[in-house]
Order: structure tokens, then C-alpha cells, then sequence
């Protein structure tokens, strides 16, 4: 008597589920990364620009070169911000589908926890089977041998 879980495909389902509920949250880590590290870029280059042209200040700096530093300043907190939004969204995001990984795995720990309750089960029965048979043997034996 071979053992067969009936919920296999169920759970074989779930187990796909939550790979790719998986698959789907590492690139979410990873555009959320990606995000951080260009708003990284940005804040970095801003500072860096400011310190320039603070040092500049001190030595002498045309009005022209002033503006020209003030629009590219302006230019870099326009783009600051948007990436400042787009890490709040990865981060929903990333967020969002780490949750739908954790209701995955907890789906699937429930079917393997009924698979291991379903095999204990079949393990049982095969043992009482077995104790049946074992039991009918010695008796066939015990009424063999009172009979010669």
C-alpha cells in the first residue's frame, strides 16, 4: 500500500505560489535598492556641489557661474524629489509583497502540517494492518500446532 496525499496538487499549487510570491518580493528588494542607491547618487552629488561651490565662494565666483550653479542645484532637488517618491512607492511596495509572502508560506505551512498529520495517519493504520496479520499469523500458528 503505497502512500498518497490527496491535497498533493494543492499543495504542489501553494508551493508554486509562494515561489513566486518570492520571486516577486526579491525584485521588489532589488528595485527598491536600485531607487535607494540612485537618491543616494543624487543627495551625494548635491553636497558635493555645495561644498564646490563654497570653496569657490571663498576665492571668487562670477554672478554667471553662480546662476549657473543655482539652476543645477535647483535642477538636482527637482530630481531629488522624485526619487524621493519613488523610494516611498518601492518601499510600499516592497513591503506590500513581502506580506503577501509571509500569507504564502503561512498557506503552505498548513498544507505540509496536513500532509505530516495525513501521513502519521497512514503510518498508524499500516502498523494496526500489519499487528492484524501478524496476529492472524500466530493464531494460524498457535491452532497448527494444537492440532498436530
Amino acid at each position: 500500500m503505497k502512500y498518497q496525499y490527496k491535497f498533493e496538487k494543492i499543495l504542489s499549487l501553494k508551493e508554486r505560489e509562494k515561489d513566486e510570491a518570492l520571486s516577486t518580493y526579491q525584485k521588489s528588494v532589488k528595485r527598491f535598492e536600485n531607487v535607494a542607491e540612485e537618491l543616494y547618487q543624487l543627495l551625494k552629488k548635491k553636497e558635493d556641489l555645495l561644498d564646490f561651490q563654497t570653496s569657490k565662494l571663498e576665492t571668487g565666483l562670477s554672478i554667471q557661474e553662480i546662476r549657473h550653479h543655482q539652476r543645477f542645484i535647483t535642477n538636482l532637488e527637482k530630481s531629488i524629489k522624485h526619487y524621493q517618491d519613488l523610494v516611498i512607492n518601492a518601499r510600499n511596495q516592497m513591503n506590500w509583497y513581502e506580506q503577501k509572502l509571509q500569507e504564502k508560506n503561512i498557506e503552505m505551512k498548513k498544507y505540509e502540517k496536513l500532509k505530516e498529520k495525513d501521513f502519521e495517519k497512514y503510518l498508524f493504520l499500516i502498523q494496526e494492518m500489519e499487528n492484524k496479520q501478524i496476529d492472524e499469523i500466530s493464531t494460524q500458528i498457535y491452532f497448527h500446532r494444537s492440532g498436530n
